[in-house]
Parts: C-alpha cells; structure tokens; sequence
C-alpha cells in the first residue's frame, strides 16, 4: 500500500514539473555554494591558525606537482581565488568570498523553498478538489455506510496532515541527497580512508529508521482513524444538541467524548515515543563516529602524517556539515509516514467505485412525454438482506397525480428514491417512456425531476440563493415569482433584507413552514416535469401546513407527482393511491374507491379521522 500511495503522490507532484525542475537546479546550486562555504570556512580558519608563510610554501609545493590529486586541483582552485600577498589581504579576499557565496547560496535557498512551496499547495489543491468531487460521484448508500464527520475529516484533516507532511518532505526530500552526495564526494576527495569509516553511520541508522518508520505509519493510520471517528462525534452532537440537552446527557456525552481524546492522546503519545527516538539514536550513533574520526584524523596529522591539519580541519567541517543532512531525511522519513498514513485514507475512498454508473448506451432525455413504469421492481439495501420492495408493478402517465401510502417502513421513500437512482433496482425496470432509467445519463434523468422532503435542507447562504440553487441564469423577478407561487414571498418582504437575508445553517433562523416554502420555490424555479413530494407537510403545525399545501398545489400543476404522505387528507384527489406494506402493494385505487373498501387504507383512514 506504501508504494502504492507514493507512486500516486508523485503522480500528482509531477504533473507540476517545471516548479520541480526550477526547484530541483535551485537546490543543486544551493548545495554547490553551500559546499563552497564550508571550504572556504576551513582556508579562513586554517590561514588564522597556521603562519601564513607556511601557506605559501604549500601553495609553492602544490604548483610544482605534476601528478594532482582531486584535492589537490581544489586546493590550487581556491588558492588561485584566495590567497593573495599578505596574510591580511588573503583574510580580506576570504570574508569577501564568504559574504558572495552566502548570498548566493541563500537567494538559490528561497528559489527552491518557494518553487517547492507552490508545488505543495497546488499538490494539496488538487488532491482536495478531486476527493471533493468524488464525493459527489459516489453513490447515496456510499454516504449511508459511512459517517459524514469522518468523511470530513478526511476531507480536512487527513489531507492537512499530507500537507504538513509534504511540506517538510519537500523542503527536504529535493535538497539533502544533493548535499549529502556532494558532500561525501568532498569527503572521499580529502579523505578516502577517513570517508570510509564514516560511511558506517549511513547502514546502521538506516536499519534503525527503517524498522522505526514502519511503526511510526502503523499507529499514526490508528491515531488519524480515531481522529476521524472524534470529528465525527463532534458534528454528530452538535446536530442534536436539542436531543442531548431535552434528555440532559450532557454529562455522557462529555464522558464519551473524553474517553475517545484519552484514546487519542495514548495513540499519539506511543507514536511520538518512537519518533522522537529516532533522531536521538542516530545522532548518538554519528557522535560515536565522529568520536571515532577524531582519534583517527588526528592520529594520522600528528603520529603517521599522512594527512594535513588543513585537509583534516576540512574534512572535519564537511563531517560535522553532513549530519545535519542525514539528520533531516531522517524526520522526512518519520514525516513521510504520517503523510502516507493519510494518503491510504484518502486513496482508500477515491479508489471506491460508485453503484451507479452511466451504462454505455445511456442516453439523453430532456422530459417526460408519455409514462413512468415499474415493471416488477424488486429493491434491497443489501443482496443479503431482506426486500425493502418485492414486485413492484404500476404505471402513472404524464400529468398524473401518484400518492403513496402506508405504514412506516413500508418502503414509500426506497421506491420514489429508485426513479432517480439514488439506488438501483436488484430485479425489474424502472422505465421513463420506455427508457429503462438504467440506459439514462444519470444528469439529464435527474434534471427532470423536483423533490421536496420532510427534512427540507437550506444552505447558509441568501434567501435569494437558494431559492436560484442549480438554476443559472435566473433574473430576480423570476426568483420573486416562484416565491410568490409557493407563498413565501409575503414573509420573505418582512424579513430585515428581504431575499438577500441570510438565513443560516440549515436555514436555522426560519420556521419550518417557512423552510418548505422556500424548497418548494426552489422546486418551481427548476421547473420539472416530476415531482417528488416525500412528506413535505407531516412535521408542520396547521397553520404552516396550510401555506404549504397551497404552494404544493400550485407546484403540482401539469406536473407528473409522486406523494408520500401519512397524512391521507392530502392525497384525497390523487390520480391513484399505492398502499404499500411490507414492500408490496396491497391496495391500488381512488381514494373514494379505497376508502370504502376493507383493508390497510381504510384502516389508517379511520384511525386518522375517527371522532
């Protein structure tokens, strides 16, 4: 799963290749004046600790070699650049370099770090807008399997954490091979025996961080798990703060809630026990060599001199300059697997595939011209569980008035969810003029149908806004019409900035009469030729119901309507009535046939009008 994820990381970060390429040669010569700094530390050093005379009788004895070694040609190099006729004007000429190559290296430093910068965030900006937009791919039973607060949480924080990961992955990843390869190459040119012996801190801690970082991914995909299930508890109690303070569980929810942040906090503390362990044990290990170095380096300056104080001071420098390097690609390392821990989540639902797919002879369709058949129609949630529906037949013809009724959970919502595939059928059609609805775009068969729902959802935005949701291109008088027509233009005019008020999450600040009412001048701005009317009045008072039932009479006019309602009263001139129970449809008829006929209608006739 780990390769799996970085190669489709990368995938992604290549897809900015120019910003990597620029950052990429930014980086090179950062190292390169990095690198150049260091040598030309050690000279400065060197030239205040060694008589300056001596210096020039190296530089005299370097010159007259025939046969030069690789330090040699970059000790004459700096020499030549350097080294001038008085110790003072070669410490002058050292500074100046100094001042030119510092500048050098830090202007490539911002080059790279911002080129990297923007290759982050576009990363990130990218792998958000394609999770996002799957989302919106995905199925309806996708969303009914998995809770919305960890669906978010993925959303934000999971792919945060990519981003905090990257972010010092990149910083790093780009620049310390450069500098670590470099370096060593300096370090071999001094010193080939003493480069040798510190090779041996790259295999051990290697092996170290190997078997740390595994550890680190494991409980850091549990430690983003239990995040997710805690964001999920918070948006889940916050939606229902009335329930949790009409029943006062405040003091359980609490609880919970703090059990979950103590689980959380011993998942993050075990993870950070190994992470933090890691730098320290390879840092012990490169103070051992270096401690290692030292006695040998200076063996060979002072006892065998097969080494001289300049090169030994060098090398010394580019030893020291070296851990720094190898100390930060290790916490890439460590950064990496958070990342990567985050990435198998959000690869894990970008890889789910939806259940309702565009066949590929699906067709457009632009309105209803004739009819709407099921053909026995058969529905579960589950091929292991029980039908919600079983053999569903029946036609409604275009401009007809369906109502559905029966008892809870009699499968009324599953069937009207099926015409527009918010599931799909295991048996049977479903076809919109003798177009199986599975041979339909999914877009353009959605596009004809207007739905108003119980739980009426408003988004924080404008009245005006909502009402024009979905709809481009809409002129104010229009948006004012269908407010009109659904009764709600009257309240909207009293309100402080009338259509331009905002009316919060969910549409908080409204009734819920009022609510329905903008839903319903949302459905009539779209204009569809069905209607889907799923208990759009049973949680209104009378007043309320009133207003809306009005509105939803104007809204069915020359429409082809589906009515699920409890409330029998309002589906008195239905075309026809569907009573369903358990799944199957036990009686068909007018009301006036049905209501004087034994059975399950006429029983929750009387039970809702019985004096």
């Amino acid at each position: 799963m780990q390769e799996s994820s970085l190669k489709r990381l990368f995938k992604f970060v290549l897809a900015h290749w120019p910003f990597l390429l620029l950052s990429t040669c930014a980086a090179f010569f950062f190292v390169v004046f990095n690198s150049a700094s260091i040598w030309i530390t050690a000279t400065m050093i060197n030239n205040i600790l060694i008589d300056f005379n001596q210096m020039l009788i190296e530089n005299q004895k370097l010159l007259s070699l025939n046969d030069l070694t690789m330090n040699d040609r970059l000790k004459l190099f700096s020499n030549n650049l350097l080294l001038k006729d008085t110790a003072i004007n070669t410490v002058s000429s050292v500074c100046i370099a100094l001042i030119i190559v510092f500048s050098a290296k830090n202007i490539f430093l911002y080059i790279k770090n911002i080129t990297l910068s923007v290759v982050q965030y576009k990363l990130i900006r990218d792998l958000r807008n394609k999770l996002y937009s799957h989302f919106h791919y995905l199925s309806l039973s996708y969303f009914n399997k998995n809770k919305s607060g960890e669906l978010t949480a993925v959303l934000v924080n999971d792919i945060d954490n990519m981003r905090n990961s990257l972010s010092i992955m990149f910083q790093k990843l780009f620049v310390e091979p450069i500098n670590i390869i470099i370096l060593m190459s300096l370090l071999f040119i001094v010193s080939s025996k003493l480069a040798l012996i510190a090779l041996l801190i790259i295999p051990i801690s290697g092996v170290i961080i190997f078997g740390i970082s595994n550890s680190i991914r494991r409980r850091s995909k549990r430690s983003q798990a239990q995040l997710a299930g805690m964001t999920s508890m918070i948006a889940e109690t916050i939606g229902s703060m009335r329930i949790v303070k009409a029943f006062a569980t405040k003091g359980f929810e609490i609880n919970r809630f703090a059990s979950e942040t103590q689980k959380y906090y011993k998942l993050m503390l075990r993870r950070d026990r190994l992470r933090f362990v890691s730098s320290p044990v390879s840092e012990t290990f490169g103070a051992s060599i270096a401690a290692l170095l030292l006695w040998v380096g200076a063996r060979d300056v002072l006892v065998v001199e097969s080494i001289s104080s300049e090169d030994f001071l060098r090398f010394i420098l580019l030893l020291f300059s070296l851990f720094q390097p190898l100390k930060n690609l290790t916490n890439v390392v460590n950064e990496l697997q958070n990342g990567l821990a985050s990435a198998d989540r959000v690869f894990a639902i970008m890889d789910t595939k939806s259940d309702i797919l565009d066949s590929d002879r699906a067709v457009k369709i632009s309105d209803l011209d004739n009819n709407i058949a099921f053909n026995n129609v058969s529905f579960a949630y589950k091929k292991e569980h029980e039908k919600v529906l079983d053999k569903i037949n029946f036609n409604i013809n275009k401009g007809e008035i369906i109502a559905l009724v029966g008892p809870s959970g009699a499968g009324k919502s599953t069937l009207v969810d099926l015409i527009p595939r918010f599931y799909d059928t295991i048996d049977g059609s479903i076809t919109i003029d003798g177009i199986d609805v599975k041979d339909i775009k999914i877009n353009s068969l959605r596009s004809l149908m207007g739905i108003v729902t119980q739980e009426t959802f408003l988004f924080d935005d404008s009245i005006k806004a909502n009402i024009a949701y979905g709809v481009d291109n809409i002129s104010d008088k229009e948006i004012e019409e269908a407010a009109k027509a659904a009764n709600a233009h009257e309240f909207i005019t009293e309100l402080e900035n009338g259509y331009n008020t905002i009316i919060g999450e969910r549409g908080v600040s409204l009734s819920g009469g009022q609510k329905q009412r903008i839903a319903i001048a949302r459905a009539i701005v779209k204009n569809p030729p069905i209607l889907i009317l799923d208990e759009a009045t049973s949680s209104l008072d009378s007043e309320s119901e009133k207003h809306v039932q009005s509105a939803i009479e104007n809204l069915m006019n020359q429409r082809t309507v589906f009515v699920i309602a409890h409330r029998l009263s309002t589906v008195h001139n239905a075309s026809k009535i569907l009573v369903l129970d358990n799944g199957k449809i036990v009686q068909e008829g007018k009301h006036e046939e049905l209501v004087n006929i034994d059975g399950l209608y006429k029983q929750l006739h009387k039970m809702q009008f019985q004096t």
